[in-house]
């Protein structure tokens, strides 16, 4: 007899049991829901929530495996320096900068996944309901937005903090207002700020086996809100050879990913393109501001507003925001009017954090959480207004 007809023989055994539900996960998670609809009205389809949360996790594994490879070639470039003719093989994709990559990262993916489970296990035990696959794609967000360096104590406790207060406390998987990841993102920010915007925290400092003081890893909004030179070249931000969070500094794997939710399905390609058409709308504002001469480079927002509008979008985490974060089915607005006002507003508030917060020169996560809790606001007056219409309309046919 087979692992599924065990697994299948252990769901009806403890059917009626507290810990029917963990039973059901493994099943599912493993093999596809041997229960169908009896009763009711419902659409056939090819896909279910663990289809789709997969096909998310296949379009971030590109980051996560760059990020393992880019953590190392950070570290080691710190030490050694950056090499004047980079070669791709040589000093990117090489045994050393792997290991020390993956001796970092994949902890964080192991922290994240095993304590955000356990909490959405023992949620679903305790209130008896199903283990949903929520938190598959919310487990591989967590560790590419963070810090190489950020302690496992501390995204332990980030994780407990917003799977249940981000989203056990609404409801659970579908019934959450905000994002989940930002959530933990959000915590990690306001409880420990120095691990989120130090500019020692973005490249793996072992300052007891490289025999610096310190390795300096500024990112390049780092370097522009200080108002610092950088030599990384428009070939470097967009293929990621950059300091950052460990999945967010490639802009071309980014993209990819995009395109592949796309196409899909799964990803809206409304809020994507209004979220690239805001970004762009407010750093043309910026330098046109700057070239009106309001702004002189005195002014400690003066490198940030200067920056050329489109390279806004291959610095940071903008990108990935967009792609992966504002396009969450679930704390998205709803209808296709809606998804273009919602993505818009986020590329724009953005780069407005991004130049007047000089201390954390990052603003796509908390636009998205705002735009969280203002998109059912969005879609309730885009329906009215919908509405409206119609009824104008049908008083001009019957009039």
């Amino acid at each position: 007899m087979g692992l599924k007809e065990n697994l299948h023989k252990l769901k009806l055994k403890y059917k009626d049991k507290k810990m029917a539900p963990a039973f059901n996960a493994i099943h599912t998670f493993l093999y596809l829901p041997n229960e169908t609809t009896h009763s009711g009205s419902h659409v056939r389809a090819a896909d279910d929530l663990k289809r789709t949360m997969n096909t998310v996790i296949m379009a971030l594994v590109p980051c996560l495996i760059f990020g393992i490879f880019n953590a190392g070639y950070q570290y080691y470039s710190a030490i050694n320096g950056f090499p004047e003719q980079f070669s791709l093989f040589e000093h990117f994709i090489n045994w050393e900068n792997f290991v020390l990559g993956a001796s970092k990262v994949l902890p964080l993916v192991v922290v994240s996944y095993g304590v955000g489970l356990a909490v959405e296990f023992l949620f679903a035990v305790r209130k008896g309901h199903e283990v949903e696959e929520g938190y598959l794609v919310t487990g591989m967000l967590v560790p590419l937005i963070v810090p190489v360096d950020t302690p496992l104590w501390m995204l332990a406790i980030a994780v407990v903090f917003g799977v249940v207060i981000g989203k056990e406390v609404f409801g659970g998987t579908g019934m959450n207002v905000l994002n989940p990841a930002l959530t933990i993102r959000a915590f990690l920010f306001f409880s420990y700020p120095g691990w989120m915007s130090g500019d020692k925290v973005w490249v793996h400092s072992a300052v007891e086996k490289s025999g610096v003081d310190a390795l300096s890893g500024e990112t390049v909004l780092g370097y522009l809100a200080n108002a610092k030179s950088f030599d990384y070249s428009v070939a470097d931000m967009f293929y990621g050879f950059i300091p950052g969070s460990i999945g967010e500094t490639s802009a071309f794997l980014i993209l990819l990913g995009g395109l592949f939710l796309i196409f899909t399905k799964i990803g809206s390609w409304r809020i994507m393109l209004s979220a690239v058409l805001g970004t762009l709308a407010m750093g043309l504002i910026f330098n046109g501001v700057v070239n009106a001469g309001w702004i002189t480079e005195s002014s400690k927002f003066y490198a940030l507003m200067n920056l050329e509008f489109w390279k806004h979008l291959i610095v940071g985490g903008i990108a990935f925001g967009i792609v992966f974060m504002a396009t969450d089915p679930v704390t998205a607005s709803q209808t296709n009017k809606g998804k273009w006002i919602y993505g818009f507003l986020i590329g724009f508030i953005s780069i407005l954090i991004r130049v007047f917060n000089p201390a954390y020169p990052e603003g796509v996560f908390l636009a998205i959480l705002l735009m969280n809790v203002f998109a059912p606001t969005i879609d309730h007056y885009v329906v009215q207004g919908n509405i409206k219409k119609r009824m104008k309309r049908l008083k001009l046919k019957t009039a």
